[in-house]
C-alpha cells in the first residue's frame, strides 16, 4: 500500500469519526480524504509542495 492511499484512507477514517451524518458529513469526508492523499503523496515524494506553492523561488 503506498503512502497516499494511506492518507486517503486515514482521511476517511477521521471523517468517519466526525460525522453526524448529512450532506456535510459527505463534504467532510471528501475534505479530509483529500487532505490525507496530498499528505500522504508529499511524504512520498510524489507532490513537490514547495513548486505548486511558488515557495522556494530565491535569486
Amino acid at each position: 500500500m503506498s503512502l497516499s492511499l494511506a492518507g486517503l484512507l486515514t482521511g476517511l477514517l477521521l471523517a468517519l469519526a466526525a460525522i453526524v451524518g448529512g450532506f456535510n458529513g459527505f463534504l467532510l469526508a471528501l475534505v479530509l480524504g483529500a487532505v490525507g492523499w496530498v499528505v500522504g503523496a508529499v511524504v512520498e515524494g510524489r507532490v513537490d509542495l514547495p513548486a505548486l506553492t511558488g515557495g522556494g523561488r530565491r535569486g
